[in-house]
């Protein structure tokens, strides 16, 4: 390896700004609500314990019919305790059966958009079917009691948009501990509450990207050769007449292993190859290929995608 090649370079700075910082992983959960869709992209490599907890809650069915039970302005929107299930005389609500409570992998902070596991005061290994979305930037308190609340995953895209309409729904104390401030959907004040009135997930869609765009940043995992995988963001610097984007140097990973749906580049030509990226929840594109453009910036132009 050329000690001066980009090769060389990028993998100098993995070392140097090797972190827990948010990057990317490659799975993506889709909601569908009664206030309407968003999607988490899950950080399996950091989390993987916490990811796969979560992923074995939404193959179960769990989140499914779900609802959102608590609604905190400022603060977070929690659901995945509980869940609407039909019967002979009509729909009920019930708590969603848990699986055994996992260990507590806190490593990203509580900011905004990030989603955390809910855990019992006083036990940071005891999550585990519920979880929650920071509205607010939460780092100064969540990251600091409790042994630290677990970020797993980010919302992604416009979802956050969701989440702002939801903070805004009336709230209503319901009887129980866990609903004292459930938020309410076309709810008046003034007559009972029904189960038409509860924000409510209708399904739950696993999709399987090596990169997500959102925001202006496409990240991804990358083989780049001599057994090196990293975890990198580039960012959307110009998009006409070329589509160019460059690496943010204070964001990269190094990474144990190799993920199984990974882009790679290759040093010798400075090619870029993503095998798909998703770029909202219905679109994702095929067999995207970049060009290292100027290496000294670390910039990659858009060529070609399906």
């Amino acid at each position: 390896m050329r000690v001066n090649s980009p090769l060389y370079k990028i993998v100098l700075f993995a070392c140097l700004y090797f972190s827990s910082s948010i990057t990317h992983a490659n799975r993506v959960a889709c909601f569908t609500t009664n206030m309407g869709q968003f999607c988490i992209e899950l950080f399996e490599t950091q989390t993987p314990i916490t990811t796969a907890n979560f992923i074995s809650y939404i193959n179960s069915g769990a989140y499914t019919d779900g609802i959102f039970n608590r609604s905190v302005p400022d603060f977070v929107v929690q659901g995945g305790g509980f869940k609407i299930i039909p019967g002979t005389t009509g729909e009920s609500l019930t708590a969603v059966s848990p699986f055994p409570p996992i260990i507590n992998e806190f490593k990203i902070s509580n900011t905004r958009g990030t989603v955390a596991m809910a855990k019992i005061d006083g036990n940071p290994n005891s999550a585990t079917s519920q979880w929650f979305v920071n509205l607010n930037d939460n780092a100064l308190n969540l990251d600091n009691q409790n042994g630290g609340f677990t970020v797993f995953g980010r919302v992604i895209f416009d979802g956050m948009t969701v989440f702002d309409a939801i903070e805004n729904l009336p709230r209503r104390n319901l009887g129980s501990r866990s609903f004292t401030d459930t938020p309410l959907k076309d709810y008046d004040g003034s007559s009972s509450v029904s189960f038409n009135n509860l924000v409510r997930i209708n399904s739950v869609e696993l999709i399987d990207t090596a990169s997500v765009f959102s925001q202006e940043i496409l990240s991804f995992a990358v083989d780049i050769g001599a057994e090196n995988a990293l975890e990198v963001n580039l960012r959307l610097i110009h998009s006409s007449p070329s589509i160019v984007f460059e690496l943010d140097l204070n964001n990269i990973v190094a990474l144990n292993s190799r993920p199984l749906n990974t882009a790679t580049f290759l040093s010798t030509n400075g090619q870029l190859h993503i095998p798909s990226v998703m770029i909202n929840p219905s679109t994702i594109l095929r067999n995207v290929q970049m060009q290292l453009t100027d290496a000294e910036s670390y910039q990659f132009t858009l060529v070609s995608y399906e």
